[in-house]
Parts: C-alpha cells; structure tokens; sequence
C-alpha cells in the first residue's frame, strides 16, 4: 500500500501468490536455446556488472531528475529463503507500485527487465526468469520464457496431474554466500573455453548458449563437444589462465565477479553438462506437452526426476533435507520431484497423479514435517497444490 499527496490515494499492488506460478519454473528455467541459459537451479549466466550501473537505470529510462517520495507499508505471504522468489516478488511490487504512484507506465517486458537488473544491487548475478513469469504469467496455463528478446509461450499442463510444492525447511540467503555467482562464473569460464577449443572469438562469449548460437548446433551437440573439450576434473585459476592465454590478474579483473576472485577451483565441465542437458530437458518437456501422449505424466515425471538428479551431482545445487524430501515425495505418489529455485535449500515440486492427491499431502506430512521439528513450520507455507495463476495486479481506491 502506498499514499501520496495531501489527497491520499491508496495503491494495492498484488504480488500474485507465489504458489500459484512457481512451477512454471521447472520446465521454463533452463530453457535458453539460440536466446540465453538459465541454469534450472535459478542461475542465470548473466554478464558481471558493477550494482552501480543500474543506479541512473529509472531516472534516464523517463528523463527524471528529482523523484517523488512515498511512503509505503509492504506485506506478503511468500516464505523468505524459500526458493520461492519472495525478494523477486517485492521487488516487482516495488516496481510496479513506483510507476503507479507517479504516473507512469511501461510495458510488462520492459518492467520485468528493469527489475532484474535492479535485484543485481545486492551483488548477486541472477537472471531475469522470476521477474518475468511475475509480470507475463497468465492463469490456467504456465509459460516458456525466453530471452533476447524476451518473450512468453503458453504451455498447457496435463489436466490429471496437480503440482505440490514442498519446503525443505532449510534456508539458504543467496546473497550472504557465493555459491550462486560461482556458478555464474564457472558457466562463464566453460563457455569461454569451448569457445575457444572451437576457434570462436572468445573474449565476447559470455554465456554457454552463445557457443550453440555461433556454431548454429544442436544441444546434443554441444554436449559431444563438452565431453571433447572439457574435462571432470576440477580447473584451477592457472590452468583457466593456461588454456585462455592470459594472466591471473586478466582472469581476476576482466572475467571473475569480485566475490569470486579468490576461489581456488571451478567445475567447467558439470556445470556446461548440466545447463546444455536442462536445456534439452525443458525443450522435450514443452514437446510432450504438447504432443500428450497416453502416459505425458510419467513422461514429464521422468524428466523432473533426470533434472534433480542433475541438479544435485553436476551442478551442486541440492542440500541433504532436498534430496530427501524429493525421495519421500516420490516414495508416496509422485511421478516426479526435483528442488526448485536456486537450490541449496527452500522447496521441491512435485508432479503428482490428481487421484493421489489427498494420500500424497497426508503422507508427505507425516514422513517429513511431523516425525521433526519441521513440523513447526506453518502447514500452509510448508506443503500445498498449486496452479498457474496471473502476474502481478494493481488495485486501486478512489
């Protein structure tokens, strides 16, 4: 809520529940084919950029000089650290309330990429994918988000299957840790040496899916190429420099993010197999969608379940509470489970036959939040069904 004036007015912006569009994530969060990879743990391999650059963003966007104050009193119902997007969700709030409140208006495109690059203040390197279902979601179908341009396709979900998200309980803040920009990095420095072992220009490439682009491939491809070019092992800042041409001190100031300067080995080769092989995932998901086969749930249960998996050994984004919870969560209905979000931590989802449903929430229960402490937690923010819902509203009281 927001006033201003001597008038007041008051401005309700309606964050859409996150529950009711968070699960477009599983299949769209990776997708990036000939646009721009977004790594399904939440990731995006974003180009590295001071916070300070986005400071005059709004003012030069509307030729403003001197903006006027507000005050406003914010609440949610999204569970912080919960890889449910709360800090996405208040930050597009915050974006939208601030247009209405002045006056001004810009397209849902236009406002979804201001407030993603806005979330970089705090020094975390995170994509545009949250941001962008919050403004473009629609209700009754979820959507494949793509970038460059960005842009939004309707996917219809299998009418006899219900999402259930799942909190694990454990929380992970992004931006006190680095763990989330050092994958940024490493899928930085992965796609810099596939460029180059393919005698592309090098230096421009900055995310793994300009490599497919300029070499106009396939993703299968491109995961022969990995296998060819790098390999398991882990790569240390000198072998980087090695293999780049370059000095540490060209490694540390013109590629690496401040906070990932002194880290002392990068994982190249899992992580380009695991954004190249999401990537895949997401296409042939969307595929089966819309093909539905006799057995579409299992198929697209299949591939939450290869997803986790990568998630959890090639991109090492899983936590211990995670993999348990997508085990009992499969144990008792689900046809597929994987963590959401950006990992380390906050909820999975689960695709979950709709006959099952009540049985699967009573079990899950049971086996996870009332045989601990878990059980603490409020059962509304902890286990529930959801389905694709609309983006952000603005309400407003004469």
């Amino acid at each position: 809520m927001a006033t201003e004036g001597p008038a007041v007015r008051r401005v309700h912006v309606a964050e859409h529940p996150r529950r009711a569009y968070r699960l477009l994530w599983i299949f769209c969060s990776s997708y990036g084919c000939r646009t721009r990879y977004v790594n399904s743990c939440g990731t995006c391999e974003n180009t590295y950029s001071p916070a300070g650059q986005y400071q005059s963003l709004v003012p030069e966007h509307f030729g403003l000089s001197d903006l006027t104050g507000m005050n406003c009193l914010v609440d949610g119902n999204i569970p912080p650290s919960s890889g449910l997007s709360s800090s996405s969700a208040l930050v597009c709030c915050a974006g939208l309330l601030t247009l209405t409140v002045l006056g001004m208006s810009l397209s849902k495109v236009e406002l979804a990429e201001i407030c993603a690059k806005s979330e970089r203040y705090i020094g975390t390197e995170g994509g545009g994918m949250d941001q962008s279902i919050s403004f473009l979601a629609e209700e009754g179908t979820a959507k494949l988000i793509e970038f460059s341009p960005l842009r939004a396709t309707d996917v219809k979900l299998p009418s006899g299957a219900v999402f259930v998200i799942a909190n694990s309980c454990v929380e992970m803040n992004k931006a006190a840790t680095s763990h989330f920009n050092i994958r940024v990095m490493e899928c930085r420095l992965a796609a810099k040496l596939l460029a180059k072992h393919k005698s592309l220009p090098w230096k421009e490439v900055l995310r793994l899916e300009e490599v497919q682009a300029k070499l106009g491939i396939s993703l299968e491809e491109m995961l022969l190429i990995t296998e060819d070019a790098l390999h398991p092992e882990p790569y240390s800042p000198e072998e980087i420099c090695k293999c780049l041409g370059i000095s540490l001190q060209e490694l540390k100031t013109q590629i690496l993010s401040p906070n990932t300067q002194d880290v002392l080995t990068f994982k190249l080769y899992q992580r380009a197999k695991h954004v190249y092989s999401e990537a895949a995932r997401v296409l042939q998901f969307k595929k089966i969608c819309e093909e539905t086969p006799d057995n579409m749930v299992q198929l697209l249960g299949e591939l939450m379940n290869q997803s986790h998996m990568s998630c959890r050994d090639m991109y090492e984004c899983s936590c211990p509470e995670l993999d348990q919870l997508v085990d009992i969560c499969r144990k008792f209905g689900a046809q597929g489970s994987r963590l959401t979000g950006a990992g380390w931590g906050g909820c999975t989802v689960s695709i979950v036959p709709a006959d099952k449903l009540s049985s699967f929430l009573a079990n899950v229960h049971e086996a996870y939040y009332q045989r601990s402490n878990r059980s603490l937690a409020p059962e509304k923010e902890s286990l529930f069904a959801t389905k694709p819902g609309g983006g952000a509203l603005v309400f407003l009281e004469a």
